[in-house]
């Protein structure tokens, strides 16, 4: 199986911060990868270095063996991309816009229209077609977002957040469509702060803390080297958060005071 998507000696900086610090990872098409990391942590970073919208400031990224800086247009033809918040043109209806990524994409008539059709009705977009975007909740705008990152069928999906806001049915048929994407060799990469939905879909999971990955594998073996048993657990022992019950109990006192 050929790997998807190699970071080597990947660094970030914003000024003289780094957001992400020496980053080497490589992951495999035809599987689910997690990133997971508390907020600030660089996961956006690097999900949008994977995506060809930011550029590294030094080592490589590489998708499919194209090098996210040099090749960045060609990265973007490949990839299906689903901000964690959903960037659209408010002022089109999600039929015009969806027709504008056909067209950006070069899907054919037919075809845009038919995967148009099925998406809209299965995530139950049809009534809201001929709506501004603009007018739209923000789940209904994260549906919007799903379809337009898939409608071309990419080699790579990246969604950073992409369940925040769907309903249960349109979270369940996304999770499912996920799962379907990888089983054709195809890699997806996605970053949640939902703890199930890591167990429930991923393959391989990385997490990243301050701009590091901490540590990385399938879940199973997250569980043998922490001696936790739950993801949550290996999450908060690994970035330092799991004094839960201390800063719970000091809450509890200053709430009687």
């Amino acid at each position: 199986m050929s790997l998807s998507i190699i970071s080597r000696n990947l660094i970030k900086k914003y000024g003289n911060s780094k957001a992400l610090d020496d980053i080497n990872l490589e992951i495999k098409g035809g599987q689910v990868f997690g990133i997971l990391g508390p907020n600030g942590s660089g996961k956006t970073t690097f999900l949008k270095i994977i995506a060809g919208v930011l550029e590294a400031t030094s080592g490589e990224v590489l998708v499919n063996d194209l090098d996210t800086n040099k090749d960045r247009e060609l990265v973007k033809e490949i990839v299906g991309y689903v901000p964690e918040t959903p960037t659209l043109y408010e002022s089109l209806t999600p039929r015009e816009f969806l027709n504008f990524v056909a067209s950006v994409r070069g899907i054919n008539e037919a075809k845009f229209k038919e995967r148009a059709e099925k998406f809209c009705s299965a995530f139950s977009l049809t009534d809201n077609l001929d709506e501004p975007i603009g007018s739209l909740s923000f789940g209904t705008k994260q549906k919007v977002a799903v379809i337009g990152a898939m409608l071309h069928d990419p080699e790579i999906l990246v969604l950073d957040e992409a369940m925040n806001g769907l309903d249960p049915k349109s979270s369940k048929i996304l999770k499912t469509l996920l799962r379907d994407f990888s089983s054709r060799g195809k890699c997806v990469i996605f970053s949640t702060h939902i703890m199930e939905v890591a167990e429930d879909l991923c393959d391989r999971l990385a997490i990243l803390y301050k701009g590091k990955i901490i540590t990385e594998g399938t879940l199973e073996e997250l569980k043998r080297a922490s001696n936790d048993t739950n993801l949550e657990d290996i999450f908060l022992g690994v970035t330092g958060q799991d004094q839960i019950g201390n800063i719970v109990e000091t809450l509890k006192e200053a709430m009687k005071s």
